[in-house]
């Protein structure tokens, strides 16, 4: 490997919002995360929901007041004989 062109390598401990600590190497000194493994709820099995209201019920808050346009009538097409 060429000398000077590589980031530092530092063995350093990664810390999450839920209080979990792992030791990592980074070329970071200092980690913190919000999300890990010990609270991911794909590792831990246990669902939070932090948005009780759902994707539905949102949309229709949201344009409750909105009416849409009226559309025009669609013109008939005459089909020619011949």
């Amino acid at each position: 490997m060429k000398e000077g062109i590589h980031p530092k390598y530092f063995d350093t401990t990664a810390h999450c919002a839920c209080g979990a600590t792992f030791k990592i190497g980074s070329t970071k000194e200092n980690i913190r995360v919000d999300i890990c493994s010990a609270c991911h709820p794909l590792f831990t099995g246990k669902q939070k929901l932090i948005d009780t209201e759902g994707r539905v019920q949102k949309f229709k808050k949201k344009y409750a007041g909105v009416t849409p346009p009226k559309k025009k009538p669609a013109k008939k097409k005459k089909l020619k004989k011949k």
